[in-house]
């Protein structure tokens, strides 16, 4: 069996940025977007500085998690070990986007699919190597059959201290750098700032650092330019004035970053926007209302009439439509959504929720049938006996969606699917206390529950620690 890999040479990389050129040109990737970049780190402070290049990319994982969380198979791990794509399969929903540690996909703006780094696959089936590996003058990348002992490859990772990005990840990466610094695999010790000397991209990453003097704490200065100024004066003054000068320079120079990022490649933002932190609340609200409801009616505490049948399904059905409709909505190839249910990837739980929705609609649809046709009311009992399960596993699902996001702090949260219940619960209580008890103290406790929910839900979404910077 193959296994196929990288090593890069920190030691020898110069930041020439020949890979990445490169593999535009393979691949015609389009403008504004990567499949490989050099990431820029500067440490220390003038005149005793150093600079270090890194390459990054997909790191081509033992146990991807890209390829767990896509819905459609459109990634998978070939034979070799190499993680490819498949953009005909593709349908833009941007799971692989959260769940990848390396920060190594991108959605296509052709294409409106998901892309990354395939290690050049069509050339390694004719036997060529990839086209950074060609191309770097000074043969900082290595590419190579990892299981193969006698392979190039094999004996680096064997005679060299070698390391790899957030082994804690779990996704055994097969990329490993010689030398590569903390400063430069952590993504969290160095600042993302929006600007920068080196780059003009949106949300790129600067060497910024903010003066400590109250009276420039609101100017973004660039900290290494300052240094120079200050020497520059600090030679043409009195020598009363260089020892004030060179402890103002000291001091900036502790209160910057020991090391700064100086260029990378931008940062994707919010990847899930405002449709899926609704959907979670819209859904919480039809399954959440329904199993209340049940759980109401089997413990005897409210009778179920015709009216608060209607009410509870027609919520229902009307709230989980919507539901299906933000879902299609936020995907990047919503002509496309039906492949999570044609070409299912069962590992997913975007597959797996689709189905649980689908069949708590169905019981929903079904409760309407026996209401409309004026049919034995009992078969109501029977079909919330399914009903109830799959209106808790509906609330619930998008937790070990999110424990799936390997790169986003949602999936270190073991306490999630808990969470998500209980605030299943909260929506379905205020739900139906609307419907059975409309009274004003009623309503608005009811109202304060929901849209503390809608809140909560959005923070969640849009703001989880961004475990997989660059």
């Amino acid at each position: 069996m193959t296994n196929y890999g990288f090593v890069i040479d920190n030691r020898t990389c110069i930041g020439c940025h020949a890979c990445t050129v490169a593999c535009k040109s393979e691949h015609d990737v389009p403008i504004g977007v990567n499949r490989t970049h050099v990431k820029y780190i500067e440490t220390g402070t003038y005149p005793n500085t150093s600079r270090e290049f890194s390459v990054h990319r997909c790191n081509h994982c033992e146990d991807a998690p890209c390829t767990v969380i896509c819905p459609t198979n459109a990634l998978f791990k070939r034979d070799d070990g190499i993680v490819d794509f498949d953009s005909d399969r593709c349908i833009g929903c941007k799971s692989c986007m959260q769940a990848c540690p390396y920060d190594a996909l991108y959605i296509d703006p052709n294409t409106s699919t998901a892309a990354k780094c395939n290690y050049c696959a069509h050339r390694i089936e004719h036997s060529y190597e990839p086209a950074c590996v060609i191309v770097c003058p000074t043969e900082s990348i290595t590419s190579g059959d990892l299981d193969d002992p006698n392979s190039k490859i094999s004996q680096l990772i064997l005679t060299q201290e070698t390391t790899v990005r957030k082994p804690e990840s779990g996704a055994t990466p097969n990329l490993f750098y010689i030398k590569g610094s903390e400063v430069m695999l952590d993504p969290a010790a160095t600042e993302r700032t929006n600007s920068g000397v080196w780059t003009e991209q949106a949300f790129g990453v600067g060497h910024f650092a903010k003066y400590a003097d109250s009276r420039l704490s609101e100017a973004d200065t660039p900290s290494m330019i300052v240094q120079l100024a200050l020497e520059k004066k600090a030679k043409a003054a009195a020598p009363r004035d260089q020892a004030i000068i060179r402890d103002v320079m000291a001091k900036l120079g502790d209160e910057s970053p020991k090391a700064k990022r100086v260029y990378d490649a931008p940062s994707k933002g919010v990847l899930w926007g405002w449709e899926v932190s609704a959907y979670i609340w819209t859904k919480g609200i039809a399954s959440g209302t329904y199993l209340m409801a049940m759980l109401a009616m089997f413990a005897g505490i409210i009778e179920m009439t015709d009216t608060i049948w209607w009410s509870i399904i027609v919520i229902g059905l009307g709230f989980l439509g919507i539901t299906g409709l933000l879902l299609v909505k936020d995907l990047d190839r919503p002509d496309r959504f039906l492949y999570v249910m044609l070409r299912p990837n069962w590992s997913s739980w975007l597959v797996k929720g689709a189905y649980i929705l689908t069949g708590f609609g169905g019981v929903l649809s079904a409760s309407a049938v026996i209401l409309l046709f004026d049919l034995d009311r009992s078969l109501l009992t029977y079909l919330a006996i399914a009903g109830i399960p799959l209106s808790a596993l509906t609330g619930v699902y998008t937790a070990w969606l999110f424990q799936q996001a390997k790169a986003r702090s949602w999936a270190q949260d073991n306490l999630l699917p808990l969470k998500f219940l209980i605030e299943t619960v909260l929506i379905g209580s205020a739900v139906l206390a609307i419907i059975v008890l409309p009274q004003p103290l009623v309503l608005l406790v009811s109202a304060i529950v929901l849209g503390a929910a809608f809140v909560h839900g959005k923070e969640v979404v849009q703001k989880p620690q961004l475990v997989a910077l660059s």
